[in-house]
């Protein structure tokens, strides 16, 4: 007797034609990691004495922090053109990019933790220009929540159609959210919804001013949202196509951070890279 499962896996469950291709989404392939950076060859080092005495006091900030104690800043406005070049060539570029509004912009450099963060005013003159030393860039998510809301918009007034996951999933985000349950994640990838969903969602979330983007392995862009501690998270392939859709509740997403042992090596390379000057 053929059984029910048989006709699932047994002949002819599989395509017959013998040159067909299993078909998949594809996954990040690239990764970033860490170059020593190619360091300018100088005739006399004494040019660049206020750059290596700011590289000095990062280096102490590196090799004296402590998980949860806050970022310290290395101010740089100070500096002339051919001081600043010279930092700018140490530090490089690293995974993590940061936008905040029209104000901010910082980078991580090359040594994970050591964060380029640039403040600019309304004219878009260049208020402030530093190093910060830490997890994440200071102040980041008051500035993301700055004016948000403390909990979600009430979905009052909804048309039921095309519906199947929002509504539930702006109750759960707004019992967290009360409740002071974060850190908490809702993959949208795991749970069938529609176009009209995410609509809703963004909506009643709304949008804030931070956005990031994080290159270490694939492509990961997280936005804040016009919600207190409600933040979106988007994983893309290599070939731009979302692979990670979500929701996650907290101060910032783990993803965007340093990690204490990653500010650790930072410290260790930065020693080095100050030793070719010494």
């Amino acid at each position: 007797m053929t059984s029910p499962l048989s006709a699932l896996i047994g002949p002819g469950s599989q395509p017959a034609e013998e040159d067909a291709i299993l078909e998949y989404m594809e996954m990040p392939t690239g990764m970033m990691s860490y170059h020593m950076p190619a360091l300018p060859e100088l005739d006399d080092a004494s040019v660049i004495a206020p750059a290596i005495a700011c590289l000095d006091a990062v280096l102490a900030a590196l090799q004296s922090f402590v998980a949860g104690k806050g970022t310290v800043g290395v101010a740089l406005t100070s500096l002339d053109t051919v001081n600043r070049g010279f930092i700018d060539e140490v530090l490089g570029e690293g995974e993590v990019s940061i936008v905040g509004g029209e104000r901010l912009q910082a980078q991580e450099s090359v040594l994970a933790g050591v964060w380029r963060v640039r403040e600019s005013g309304a004219d878009g003159a260049l208020l402030s220009d530093r190093i910060e030393i830490g997890c994440l860039p200071r102040h980041l998510g008051e500035l993301a929540f700055a004016g948000a809301a403390p909990a979600v918009r009430a979905p009052d007034g909804i048309s039921a159609e095309g519906l199947l996951a929002a509504p539930s999933l702006l109750a759960e985000i707004h019992n967290v959210l009360i409740t002071g349950t974060a850190p908490h994640a809702i993959n949208l990838s795991l749970l069938p919804h529609t176009e009209e969903d995410l609509a809703l969602l963004d909506s009643h979330l709304g949008r804030g001013p931070v956005h990031i983007l994080s290159r270490g392995y694939g492509n990961c862009r997280i936005s804040s949202t016009a919600t207190r501690h409600v933040w979106w998270v988007r994983y893309y392939n290599s070939q731009d196509t979302l692979i990670l859709n979500s929701l996650e509740m907290g101060e910032v997403p783990d993803v965007a951070r340093a990690s204490p042992e990653d500010l650790e090596d930072s410290a260790q390379r930065l020693a080095e890279i100050l030793g070719v000057y010494r």
